[in-house]
């Protein structure tokens, strides 16, 4: 394999846009990519032109655009675009385009880019449901992927007239972060995204609970769930399939995965024990990467608890006491659960704060002795990490032993986790576990 690129900051991006109505959230997509730092160049198909023209695509990557092999000859562009880019992404991918790139054709300025380039592809396809699910678009697709191709997996919804359904282009947010996905990831020898996850199904968590306390209030973290879908990103572009417990977090879907909305803790407990072998025997990666509350009330207050207004000036107030328990230890009890039966690699996330005693990461070696997980992912969050997009991170095993550091934004963050998985669960007694 050959080395990722460094993120998108600095990359040549080439942004192909076919000939459909979705086009317009491409310029969403070109706006997001030049804000990432990128240097994109947009290639629009003669047939895009008709609903966005070329001036919106000059004004958004700051760069002319050539529309034809036969502009800017000399320099022969319809050749240097494709060599040049670190990363092509087409948004919105047609029927049509995804027929002649499975051919192999080069009869306009994108599709003779498309044929040099050496770099990664991701197509965002857009059509009617009809044309998605036609044997023959179906066989392109799986062409195009079996050659390295990224092909996401389009979004279901509503298409252009009072059709809904698969076919409809995954939102520019989406597609950003699965560009993101694609430029980090490793390399094949010919420079396509290296499927390495193929035929492993990955569940994932990510974000935070949230404990009620009434109708109105909760117990809940800073947890955004950035770091849980940027790994679903980053697995997905490396062939994997994905299920995503999403606790409380507002990113859009990454194409292709799975998504189950969670609450609370008990909520995410049980959805990740529905998965888990003997519900679901072909999950073989678990990865806790959701910050899940230790606490929750101990009683939820069938009405808002309302605070003591018949105190006078200056006397004091009664203020209500709050009474917890524990919420169950998820990690703890699908390690045990494995150690017992067998079952998925497991991997941990531990953010920590360091003490006057006892530095963060010694903090998170225990806790690393106490999980028993096959991966630990730690990270120092006394300077607040949450919603940011970087990350800087510690991986242990078992014995709390340091396999790798990385930092970098969080999808460099998500590969370096998935290069560090264990081919298969590391053997380990039985963790003890009390509910």
């Amino acid at each position: 394999m050959t080395a990722p690129a460094a993120g998108l900051s600095g990359a040549r991006v080439l942004v192909g846009v076919g000939g459909g109505i979705a086009a317009y959230k491409a310029a969403h997509l070109v706006r997001g990519l030049v804000g990432a730092g990128a240097e994109v160049r947009v290639v629009p198909t003669a047939s895009s032109l008709e609903f966005i023209g070329t001036a919106t695509w000059e004004a958004l990557s700051h760069h002319p655009v050539l529309t034809s092999v036969f502009q800017d000859v000399d320099e022969v562009a319809h050749v240097r675009h494709g060599q040049q880019a670190d990363l092509v992404v087409v948004a919105p991918a047609t029927a049509d385009l995804l027929a002649r790139l499975r051919q192999g054709r080069a009869d306009d300025m994108l599709t003779a880019s498309l044929l040099v380039t050496r770099a990664p592809v991701v197509l965002a396809p857009a059509m009617h449901t009809e044309m998605w699910e036609h044997p023959a678009t179906t066989e392109n697709v799986a062409v195009l992927r079996e050659r390295g191709v990224t092909v996401l997996e389009p979004a279901v919804g509503r298409l252009t007239g009072p059709d809904s359904g698969p076919g409809r282009l995954p939102e520019p947010e989406a597609i950003l972060e699965a560009a993101r996905a694609a430029i980090t990831a490793p390399r094949t020898a010919d420079g396509a995204v290296a499927r390495d996850l193929e035929g492993r199904h990955l569940l994932i968590t990510a974000g935070g609970t949230r404990e009620e306390l009434d109708p109105v209030r909760y117990l809940g973290n800073h947890s955004s769930g950035r770091q849980g879908f940027a790994l679903a990103h980053a697995a997905l572009a490396r062939g994997a399939r994905v299920t995503l417990l999403a606790a409380n977090v507002d990113l859009e879907t990454p194409p292709g995965a799975e998504r189950v909305d969670v609450g609370s803790a008990a909520e995410l407990a049980a959805a990740v024990e529905e998965r888990l072998p003997g519900a679901d025997p072909d999950t073989d990666v678990l990865v806790m990467a959701a910050a899940v509350a230790d606490f929750t009330a101990a009683e939820r207050a069938g009405a808002k608890i309302k605070k003591d207004e018949s105190a006078g000036e200056g006397e004091r107030e009664e203020v209500p006491t709050l009474a917890l328990r524990r919420t169950r230890d998820i990690l703890r009890h699908s390690v045990s659960q494995r150690a017992q039966g067998g079952g998925p690699v497991i991997v941990g996330f531990a953010a920590e704060t360091g003490d006057a005693d006892t530095p963060a990461l010694e903090h998170a070696r225990a806790k690393a002795r106490r999980k028993g997980a096959d991966l630990l992912v730690f990270n120092d969050v006394s300077a607040g990490v949450f919603g940011g997009a970087e990350n800087a991170v510690h991986l242990l095993d078992a014995t709390g032993a340091e396999l790798a550091a990385a930092a970098g934004d969080k999808t460099q963050v998500a590969h370096a986790i998935l290069d560090a998985l264990p081919s298969r669960p590391v053997p380990s007694a039985p963790v003890p576990w009390t509910p």
